[in-house]
């Protein structure tokens, strides 16, 4: 799905530069330039990183869990 029209930038997009280590909202616009034009993106970007970041946070939590604790 495309987030910001003016700089044709997908959620896919903001998922992998979630990935490679933007955190913030100030470091996505760095990145990709979302929110830079028109603005009317900015809620739907932040909360694509968000949901990007929290994925990673979950993944990360159980890739290091024990395996017991990973299949309950």
């Amino acid at each position: 799905m495309i987030v910001c029209v003016c700089r044709k930038v997908s959620d896919r997009d903001i998922e992998r530069a979630a990935r490679a280590g933007c955190a913030s909202f100030d470091d996505l616009q760095m990145e990709l330039g979302v929110a830079t034009c028109c603005g009317r993106c900015a809620e739907c970007a932040q909360q694509t990183l968000e949901s990007a970041t929290h994925k990673q946070t979950v993944g990360a939590r159980a890739a290091c869990a024990p395996r017991e604790l990973a299949l309950a």
